[in-house]
């Protein structure tokens, strides 16, 4: 069982871009991975790929989208040659879009795409937070072959790219980005 959500939870205000970004890398279990190809016969064009990610627990994430990655898998072999990568994630993986009627293609069906790089977690303190949250959200990676070579890796977040409303995209930086809170706690809450 994969643990997102959006029922009941609302969406921060579109002029609110940063929030909207770090709202929708919280909600998300997976995102869509674009590298450039080091393998024939693509080699040095795009190349896309569904990852599993978690930034942390629902509500209170980091902002920084984790993996669980092998060295076998064709993606992380371009990322070895250039650890350059886009990371597109959107609430039409959510409940959210479809409960809203939104099509997944609508400016209204927030998506948010992160460039960076792909850098492999080497603290303990931080690869035991991804492993937590990421297990936690994705519990069948407990039970993947071990013998795969397995390692705890997040997204090195350059620059944050926000489709949530139509008039076209809107840009926030890495640090308006990780300064955002996405969820407002209710004034009569703790």
């Amino acid at each position: 069982m994969q643990r997102n959500r959006c029922s009941g939870l609302h969406i921060p205000p579109h002029d609110a871009v940063a929030r909207v970004a770090r709202f929708v890398a919280n909600q998300v279990t997976w995102a869509s991975m674009a590298t450039i190809s080091s393998h024939d016969p693509v080699r040095g064009q795009p190349f896309s790929n569904a990852f599993s990610v978690s930034d942390g627990p629902l509500g209170r994430g980091s902002g920084v989208p984790y993996f669980y990655l092998t060295r076998m898998e064709v993606s992380v072999q371009d990322l070895k040659v250039n650890p350059q990568a886009s990371l597109s994630m959107s609430l039409a993986q959510t409940d959210y879009c479809a409960q809203q009627g939104f099509d997944p293609q609508s400016p209204l069906c927030a998506h948010v795409i992160l460039s960076g790089s792909v850098l492999q977690v080497n603290d303990t303190a931080e690869a035991e937070f991804a492993k937590k949250w990421l297990f936690w959200r994705h519990p069948e990676m407990v039970d993947w072959p071990s013998d795969h070579d397995w390692f705890f890796a997040k997204f090195n977040i350059s620059q944050v790219w926000v489709l949530d409303y139509f008039g076209g995209v809107k840009t926030v930086t890495p640090e308006e980005y990780f300064q955002a809170t996405p969820f407002r706690k209710h004034p009569h809450s703790g």
